[in-house]
């Protein structure tokens, strides 16, 4: 996808059809105009049927012949959909792998090889401990991004 088409696309995925999107997203399954609606909290299934209509025409789901239920047909990489990773149901800041492996090493040096404060364990203290805010800090300013 060139910069345009994805600056086209950011443009009509803004608002409640982010939401819709990322619910069709993370929900994984055909979804009915009614299921987006309560879920979502629209206050119509209209509003609902609209926003799942413009994602249709933008070639993001198709709809279902038999049930009229919405499929998710493609994944996105643009926006703050850039920075997350989906296993299973679940979507995951990438930052939050990082996070989550620097910790776990930051801790393994700290129980295996910091016997005493000397101005090399300091500095390995110091430097593990930065790299671990900054990336779990990532995590959650991604986190903290996400359309609902």
């Amino acid at each position: 996808m060139n910069p345009q088409d994805e600056t086209q696309l950011e443009y009509a995925l803004r608002g409640k059809a982010w939401k819709v999107y990322w619910y069709l997203l993370k929900n994984g399954n055909p979804a009915s105009v009614r299921e987006v609606q309560r879920a979502l909290h629209f206050s119509s299934p209209s509003v609902a049927h609209h926003h799942l209509e413009q994602l249709r025409e933008l070639g993001l789901v198709e709809k279902q012949d038999v049930g009229g239920h919405y499929t998710l047909v493609s994944d996105i990489k643009i926006g703050v959909f850039r920075h997350y990773v989906k296993l299973g149901k679940l979507l995951f800041p990438r930052y939050f792998f990082y996070a989550a492996f620097s910790t776990t090493f930051f801790a393994a040096y700290l129980l295996l090889f910091v016997q005493s404060l000397t101005r090399d364990s300091i500095f390995g203290i110091l430097f593990g401990a930065i790299v671990c805010v900054i990336f779990w800090y990532e995590a959650y300013r991604v986190w903290s991004m996400r359309p609902y």
